[in-house]
């Protein structure tokens, strides 16, 4: 405490600038390499992160489903479904009947690769076509036909060829 005082202001100004221009640099490097151990903190052999399965290409196909496992899954989930409705005291639900709709919608293939598509997804491509185009403009580039456009970004999005 005495010593505190007994210094002068020119003197304490010194102290804080040898303060602020060496030593918080230093301690702010120590800290950093410090630091780098929480980085690391978690990261094992044992950590549950390195149990999770590599991440499957986005644009990879869905591995073959077996017939006979869908159907008894659809019936599985329509029995459950029905047996709701009977407890409410609605209509009751034909399980078979519905489940042969559901699986022969499953087998038939879209006509077209565009009927495939959810008609919000079009929408948003279109909008950012739209959007490109008058970049294009402003750019002095001819602009893109819009419909081609949509076309080429979905088959990018969908991967279908």
């Amino acid at each position: 405490m005495g010593l505190s005082l007994a210094m002068t202001a020119i003197q304490k100004g010194a102290v804080i600038l040898l303060f602020t221009g060496v030593a918080a640099p230093l301690i702010g490097l120590a800290l950093k390499r410090v630091g780098g151990g929480w980085e690391s903190y978690g990261q094992g052999p044992f950590a549950i992160l390195s149990e999770q399965p590599a991440p499957r290409a986005a644009n990879a196909p869905a591995g073959a489903v077996d017939p006979a496992i869908q159907a008894a899954e659809v019936r599985q989930m329509l029995e459950a479904k029905a047996e709701r409705l009977r407890r409410r005291g609605q209509a009751p639900l034909d399980v078979d009947a519905e489940a042969a709709r559901l699986l022969a919608d499953g087998e038939r293939p879209p006509k077209h690769p565009r009927d495939a598509v959810d008609a919000e997804l079009r929408e948003e491509v279109r909008q950012l076509v739209v959007v490109r185009n008058q970049r294009r403009r402003r750019q002095g580039l001819a602009p893109l036909d819009v419909e081609d456009e949509i076309e080429r970004q979905l088959r990018d999005i969908l991967g279908a060829a």
